[in-house]
């Protein structure tokens, strides 16, 4: 599949023999300066590529990125290829493309997740008129890095009824065969009478004893597109993502209005932090952490920086103290409080200035903000290579006459000086 990439003021194209071209902004001249810890780099850049494009490769669009960067740099993107543009439910694939040089060129997409046997469409899907038999959903992929083994570890659904685990030990070339881990779901029924179960979407978290975290929320299904209403919880694995245990129910509505797609990092102090996409009047992001990571979750608490249009956003560690200089977590998602529709002005906000936000006080306040796209854009996964380059993949242009269409899924990558207009910048290996 060819890419299509944007002309930005000021950049400069670099052709690859595969086809690939990177735009490239040099914002300022290469210098480099030696402290204790090593040279810094203090050259702001930012490239972006389009590497999913709507109406191409036998799918209508492509949705709900994911993106992760292992331990040896190779770095990886992943989509939901949908058939139509009907929404979240019917045909769909997790697709994967993996660049080894820096995303300077991609692989061809290719399907990584399948499941044997017949799939049974969702019963609350088909009650809403949103599926139909025989139109499987494959969704909400999670990557996992696993910095203490090496290994990729990979979460998915399907039908948002089941959910699957699968591990790579040699950065997604090959994969093992999905695991049904929807036993741990199961564990949710006595306190909760869940008919649709969502991982994610978007990178899972390791805590640095090894715990591995994956948010998810659980609906009963009798709500608008069979999503609603819900609660908002994680699963985890002390194990290496070979058997999952379910954690405490973070918040259910209507404590808060139909909590989602959630983000997780680890503080400094150890605690976990969940960022929680929800539905709530406030229009804001809410807030909740953990000793653990998985149990004793504080009361959720609307965090006033950070606005909610109502869509998934992603959040990682960059870096931490004493490693590093500072301690700086970043936080994406549409920065918009437009209505979507004017004559609602309560109604949801649309989606667009994806916006990217630096904090240093592990969260409590996010003192830098910069768009990465101004325009139309939704959803966004975020990793960071280990030489310190951030990569955010996310969803950009929707036609005002196809709803949730999305035109691309492009990546950024970029580093701290452009985030920062050159006013802080990461040491280099």
């Amino acid at each position: 599949m060819a890419f299509s990439t944007r002309r930005i003021p000021g950049a400069s194209r670099h052709a690859f023999p595969d086809g690939t071209v990177v735009v490239t902004a040099l914002l300022a001249v290469l210098t480099f300066s030696c402290i204790a810890d090593g040279p810094v780099d203090t050259t702001p850049f930012l490239e972006q590529v389009d590497v999913f494009e709507a109406e191409t490769g036998g799918y209508a669009h492509y949705r709900v990125p994911a993106i992760a960067v292992s331990s040896k740099g190779t770095v990886m993107v992943f989509a939901e290829a949908r058939k139509s543009f009907q929404g979240d439910w019917g045909t769909q694939h997790i697709l994967l493309r993996r660049s080894a040089d820096g995303g300077k060129t991609w692989d061809a997409p290719r399907n990584i997740a399948h499941v044997e046997g017949e799939i049974q469409a969702n019963p609350v899907a088909l009650a809403q008129d949103l599926d139909s038999p025989g139109e499987d959903t494959y969704n909400n992929i999670v990557p996992i890095v696993d910095n203490q083994t090496g290994e990729m570890h990979f979460l998915f659904c399907v039908e948002y009824a089941r959910c699957y685990s699968m591990t790579s030990t040699d950065d997604a070339e090959t994969f093992s065969e999905p695991v049904d881990i929807t036993t741990t779901f199961e564990q949710y029924h006595d306190e909760y009478d869940w008919k649709v179960i969502a991982t994610g979407p978007g990178h899972g978290t390791q805590l640095e004893n090894g715990r591995l975290i994956v948010p998810v929320w659980l609906s009963d299904g009798t709500g608008g597109h069979a999503h609603r209403p819900s609660i908002a919880s994680v699963i985890y694995s002390d194990d290496h993502a070979k058997t999952w245990q379910r954690g405490d129910v973070v918040v259910r509505h209507p404590d808060l209005k139909n909590p989602s797609e959630t983000l997780a990092v680890q503080l400094t102090d150890g605690r976990v932090m969940l960022n929680i996409r929800n539905e709530s009047p406030e229009h804001r992001r809410a807030v909740s952490y953990s000793s653990d990571g998985a149990t004793g979750w504080s009361a959720p608490v609307f965090h006033e920086e950070l606005v909610e249009p109502v869509c998934m956003g992603s959040m990682i560690r960059l870096t931490k103290q004493p490693e590093h200089e500072k301690n700086r977590i970043l936080f994406i998602n549409p920065d918009s409080s437009e209505p979507r529709d004017p004559a609602n002005p309560e109604g949801n906000f649309k989606r667009q200035n994806v916006t990217v936000r630096l904090s240093y006080d592990e969260g409590e306040s996010w003192p830098v903000s910069k768009p990465l796209e101004p325009g139309v854009s939704g959803y966004s996964d975020v990793a960071v290579d280990p030489d310190g380059t951030i990569y955010v993949i996310y969803e950009r242009g929707t036609p005002s006459d196809r709803g949730t269409h999305v035109g691309f899924l492009s990546v950024a990558r970029f580093n701290l000086a452009w985030l920062t207009d050159g006013q802080d910048s990461l040491s280099l290996p």
